[in-house]
């Protein structure tokens, strides 16, 4: 199992928080060998045509998943993304998480099908699984991309537990109702919190200890902090209707 714990920092406080956690801390591989230290995550989320998994998450289910489509940085050719499923039961976390060819993940969800789908970049059993499990989801309910959810991560790892992850997650932006080719497009996104960042805390067992009176120096409650949710608040995507009333419109995905 794993375990998310989640905060909303002022962006004026980064500078100073960042120098009370780096001495606990190193920079992972992928933000070590940036220019900048960071790196940029790309999702595409779905959704049904009634929001469920918005809507569970609003009203707080403790039994929930995200479906999205990731992708990192920007697009070179040949990219590959991760199919990836994030279920939550009540606090720990599981992913399922398989690498794709973008171009595949493109033709295999616009054709509703896994005829003559093959992913020679997989060879791990898991890994398989993992592919066939996001597909069920996307083709058996009837899934459609919601939003764009873009942001920058500065991450790092614990010097004392490889299994602690603690990251900064900025200048989150975002699109509404995004095509499957714009998960890199950068013009159309707009801003959906750009004076707060959110810190993430992931451990496998125990909270770090060390960081517990750090947040309490900057005054900083664990809360919810979804940043699927931030971008369809921000981008208006469900337009502040009811379930009922969305229900009710779900023709229009059809």
């Amino acid at each position: 199992m794993r375990y998310e714990f989640k905060y909303i920092v002022p962006v004026k406080s980064m500078e100073s928080l960042r120098r009370k956690i780096t001495p606990f801390l190193e920079l992972d591989k992928f933000a070590e060998i940036s220019d900048n230290n960071e790196y940029t995550v790309r999702s595409i989320y779905f959704d049904s045509p009634a929001y469920d998994f918005y809507f569970e998450k609003l009203e707080g289910i403790k039994n929930r998943k995200k479906v999205r489509l990731r992708g990192y940085d920007e697009q070179l050719g040949n990219d590959k993304v991760f199919l990836e499923i994030k279920r939550k039961y009540d606090i720990p976390i599981i992913k399922y998480r398989a690498p794709i060819q973008y171009d595949e993940a493109i033709k295999v969800l616009k054709n509703k099908s896994l005829n003559g789908f093959e992913n020679s970049n997989i060879i791990d059993q898991k890994k398989i699984e993992n592919t066939k499990r996001f597909f069920y989801q996307v083709f058996s309910k009837n899934l459609r991309p919601v939003v764009l959810v873009v942001y920058e991560r500065e991450a790092y790892l614990s010097k004392f537990d490889s299994t602690v992850r603690v990251t900064f997650d900025k200048n989150l932006r975002g699109a509404a109702y995004p095509g499957l080719e714009e998960l890199y497009d950068e013009p159309f996104l707009s801003p959906v919190m750009s004076d707060k960042f959110i810190l993430e805390v992931k451990f496998n067992k125990s909270f770090p200890n060390w960081l517990t009176p750090i947040l309490g120096q900057f005054d900083l409650k664990r809360r919810s902090a979804s940043k699927y949710v931030f971008t369809m608040d921000g981008c208006n995507v469900v337009k502040s209707l009811s379930k009922s009333a969305i229900y009710t419109r779900s023709k229009w995905y059809q």
